[in-house]
């Protein structure tokens, strides 16, 4: 992948209002791969008995993780759109702890690319999201 590449996909998802709304910082992009991490805040609580971060905050990362997969693959000529996106929660995410997502764009015909995610708390061996999708894939 080119850095050019990289650089565009990375200023793309900064301009969705939503990764800015959810302080989301791409700490990994290329070659079909994307990890982001958001930091956990008050403010994305979806229980306010146990602190857990809302399921809606979790798949917003994901989406937006496999986005910037896709986007960074070598054979993406463009911008991307999310087709479907099947997530699985395994469990809760252990209130306190930024949540990441890692995906992976695995497979592109000339109209849809294909991906699988997770997403972690601080424990990496054990995800508390899977995710697999389709997206478009423009101007090829």
């Amino acid at each position: 992948m080119t850095a050019d590449k990289a650089l565009i996909a990375k200023q793309f998802i900064e301009m969705i209002p939503h990764a800015k709304a959810l302080s989301m910082q791409i700490t990994n992009i290329g070659d079909g791969l994307a990890e982001i991490t958001m930091p956990y805040d008050e403010a994305l609580i979806g229980d306010p008995k146990t602190g857990v971060i809302h399921g809606g905050a979790v798949s917003t990362l994901m989406d937006t993780c496999s986005g910037a997969a896709v986007m960074s693959h070598p054979d993406s000529p463009a911008g991307t759109a999310t087709i479907n996106l099947r997530i699985d929660y395994m469990r809760a995410a252990k209130p306190g702890d930024a949540i990441t997502a890692q995906a992976e764009c695995y497979h592109i015909t000339r109209n849809v690319a294909f991906i699988r995610a997770k997403a972690f708390d601080a424990d990496f061996d054990n995800p508390v999201a899977t995710a697999a999708g389709a997206f478009t894939v423009e101007g090829k």
